[in-house]
C-alpha cells in the first residue's frame, strides 16, 4: 500500500476497527436498553415468576367446632383415544355404555385426544373405571382427574340450614347461598424470584399466608341437639303421615338458634330424584295459621292494652255468634261455662278469646302484631325468609277480629311465632333471631359476628310473668299434659288449626303444634314443634306435637344440657 493511499484514507486499518466497534456498541445498547418484548418476557421468567395458588371453598361448622361441610375432591375419568388400540376398545364393553364406546371410536378416527366418560363418581364406580388402566396396552389412555366438591359430613343433618352448591361449587341454598361470597376462596398468585444458586424465594410471604386462609362460617346450631330434634320430629312426621313438619329450638334470652329442622328432608350430597319443593326450609319460608299457640301472644297484647284483665271471668258457650259467622270450641258440643282469664289459655277456649277479640281496636292490634315481627321478614342469616300474612286493619271486617284472636285469619312462619313467644319467656324483650355465630373470610378477617340484639320491648315484665304462669298450668292441668315430664319443669301451649281451602276451612286438613320453654323458673330453652297436615286421623296438638316435644326435652337431658 503506497503512502499516498494511506494519506488519502483508503486501506487504513483503524477505519475498520472504528466501524466494527461502532456496530458492536449500537447492538449492545439496543439489546440492553431496548430489548424485544419476547426477549424481555423470557428473561423475566427466568428470575420472576407468578405461581398460581389453588384454593378450596370454606368450612361450615357448628357452635362446638364440629365440621359440617368441608371441601374435598372427587374423581372424574376420560379417555385419550389417540392411545387406544382396537383391542383396547373391546375391553370397554361392560364398563361404559355402548353410546360412549361409539363416541370413542369416532374420536379415534378423528384423532381426538380427550373424551370424558364419567364425572364425579363415588368410590365404587371409580374402582370400576380404574380397572381399565391394567387392561390397556398404554395405561396413559385412561385419564383420571380430580374435581372439587362439597362434602356434608353428616349427610341429611341440618340439610335445610346448610343448603348445597351446584356443579361449579356455587351456593344455591341455605348457608351455602347466603354466605357464598365469604365461603368462596379465590385462587391467588405467589410471586417468586430466583436467588443465586437457583433457589426460588417467595415475596410478600405474609400477605400470601393471609390470602390462603380457609374461610369458616360458625353456626349457633349444636349438632347433638339438632340430631335429637330431627330424630323425634321426623319419626312423628312419618308415623302420622304429615305433609310437612318443623322444629326450632331457641335461647329465648338471646335469640340464638340451637336447632332448626324441616320435614321432608334430603341429602345435599345426593339430590338426584328429589322434588325441588323439598329444598324449601319450612321453618322460615312456610306461612300457616298458628291456631291456639297464638293465644298467649294475643292475650299479652290485650292485657297490655287494657282490653282484658287477669281477674275477670268469661261465659263461654259451645259456640258464639260473631257478626257474619260462628266461633266454636274445638269440641263444638261442649260449653266451658264461666272460666277465668288464665283458663282461656289452660283450656284453650276459642269462644273466650273471641270475646276479647271483638273488644279490641283493630289498628292498635295490628300495630302490636307488627311490633312483634308478624307481617315482616326476619333478618336471620338464611335465604327464603317469608313475611307471612298480616291483613291490614281496614280489611278486618265481620268475624275477622275474633278469628285473629284465636290464631286464624293470618299466616305466620314458625320462626316468627317462636321469636314472638320468646318475648314472653324472657320478660318482654323481642330478640332478633340469629343462626350464624361468626364468619371469617379468606383473609383471616372476621366479617360478621352474631350477637344478641334487642329489637324492642313489647311486654312489661309483669304481663310476661303472668302469661308464663298460665302456660305452666297448661302443661300441669290443661291441653298440654302430654308434654309434661319429671326431668324438668316446663311450660307451654298447644295448637290445632284448620287449613284454609277455597275461602273456607277444610275439615280434613289440620296443623298441630306445641310451643314451650324450660326450665320454668329460669328459661334456657324455647322450642316449637309443628306437624303439618297429618293423614293418620289424629289432629290435635296435644296428641301429635306434645309427645315429640317431651321426647326431645328428655333426651336432651341425657346429654347433660341441664346440669
Amino acid at each position: 500500500m503506497s503512502k499516498s493511499e494511506i494519506k488519502n484514507g483508503r486501506g487504513n486499518p483503524w477505519s475498520l476497527f472504528v466501524l466494527f466497534f461502532t456496530v458492536i456498541s449500537v447492538t449492545l445498547v439496543a439489546r440492553h436498553c431496548y430489548p424485544e418484548p419476547r426477549v424481555l418476557q423470557q428473561s423475566q421468567h427466568q428470575y420472576w415468576r407468578k405461581v398460581p395458588l389453588h384454593s378450596t371453598r370454606g368450612i361450615i361448622q357448628d357452635v362446638k367446632g364440629n365440621a359440617l361441610v368441608i371441601s374435598d375432591t372427587i374423581p372424574s375419568f376420560a379417555i385419550d383415544p389417540s392411545l387406544l388400540t382396537s383391542e383396547d376398545v373391546d375391553k370397554l364393553d361392560g364398563v361404559i355404555s355402548e353410546d360412549m364406546i361409539r363416541k370413542i371410536e369416532d374420536a379415534m378416527k378423528n384423532k381426538k385426544q380427550y373424551v370424558p366418560i364419567a364425572a364425579k363418581v363415588d368410590e365404587k364406580e371409580a374402582a370400576r373405571y380404574k380397572s381399565l388402566k391394567a387392561k390397556f396396552k398404554d395405561p396413559r389412555a385412561l385419564i383420571e382427574e380430580f374435581d372439587p366438591y362439597r362434602k356434608y359430613t353428616n349427610q341429611r343433618l341440618m340439610s335445610h340450614v346448610l343448603g348445597f352448591c351446584d356443579v361449579d361449587n356455587k351456593g344455591q341454598a341455605g348457608i351455602e347461598q347466603v354466605w357464598d361470597n365469604t365461603l368462596y376462596n379465590p385462587p391467588g398468585q405467589r410471586i417468586t424470584v430466583r436467588r443465586r444458586g437457583s433457589q426460588p424465594v417467595s415475596l410478600f410471604e405474609h400477605d400470601i399466608d393471609r390470602r390462603t386462609t380457609t374461610p369458616v362460617i360458625t353456626l349457633t346450631l349444636d349438632s347433638r341437639i339438632q340430631y335429637v330434634v330431627e330424630k323425634h320430629l321426623f319419626k312423628a312426621a312419618q308415623d302420622d303421615g304429615a305433609k310437612w313438619a318443623v322444629c326450632i329450638c331457641m335461647e329465648p334470652n338471646t335469640g340464638e338458634i340451637f336447632a332448626m329442622a324441616s320435614w321432608p328432608t334430603f341429602n345435599p350430597q345426593d339430590r338426584r330424584n328429589v322434588n325441588p319443593e323439598v329444598f324449601s326450609n319450612s321453618a322460615v319460608s312456610r306461612g300457616y295459621e298458628p291456631g291456639s299457640t297464638f293465644k298467649p301472644i294475643y292475650l299479652g297484647i290485650a292485657l297490655e292494652r287494657g282490653w282484658a284483665r287477669t281477674d275477670e271471668n268469661f261465659f263461654c258457650p259451645a259456640k258464639l255468634k260473631v257478626a257474619d259467622g260462628f266461633i266454636r270450641e274445638s269440641n263444638s258440643n261442649v260449653a266451658m261455662g264461666n272460666i277465668s282469664t288464665a283458663q282461656l289459655l289452660i283450656k284453650s277456649s276459642n269462644v273466650g278469646m273471641a270475646q276479647i277479640g271483638i273488644r279490641t281496636e283493630r289498628t292498635k292490634v295490628y300495630d302490636s302484631l307488627l311490633a312483634l315481627g308478624f307481617g315482616r321478614e326476619s333478618d336471620i342469616e338464611l335465604p327464603g325468609v317469608a313475611r307471612g300474612i298480616l291483613p291490614y286493619p281496614e280489611n278486618w271486617r265481620g268475624i275477622t277480629p275474633a278469628n285473629i284472636a284465636i290464631g286464624q285469619g293470618l299466616a305466620v312462619t314458625p320462626l316468627q311465632l317462636i321469636t314472638a313467644m320468646g318475648a314472653i319467656v324472657n320478660g318482654g324483650k323481642l330478640m332478633s333471631p340469629y343462626i350464624v355465630k361468626e364468619a371469617v373470610n379468606s383473609m383471616g378477617e372476621t366479617v360478621y359476628k352474631g350477637e344478641p340484639k334487642v329489637m324492642r320491648e313489647v311486654y312489661t315484665p309483669e304481663t310476661a310473668a303472668w302469661i308464663r304462669r298460665a302456660m305452666r298450668r297448661v302443661v300441669l292441668e290443661g291441653t298440654g299434659k302430654r308434654a309434661n315430664t319429671d326431668i324438668t319443669e316446663l311450660a307451654g301451649t298447644t295448637g290445632t288449626a284448620q287449613v284454609p281451602e277455597g275461602g273456607k276451612y277444610s275439615r280434613n286438613r289440620y296443623v298441630a303444634s306445641f310451643i314451650g320453654f324450660w326450665p320454668y323458673d329460669s328459661p334456657k330453652y324455647l322450642m316449637l314443634v309443628v306437624i303439618g297436615e297429618p293423614s293418620s286421623g289424629r289432629i290435635y296438638g296435644g296428641e301429635l306435637a306434645a309427645p315429640p316435644f317431651k321426647a326431645i326435652v328428655e333426651e336432651m337431658a341425657e346429654l347433660d344440657y341441664y346440669s
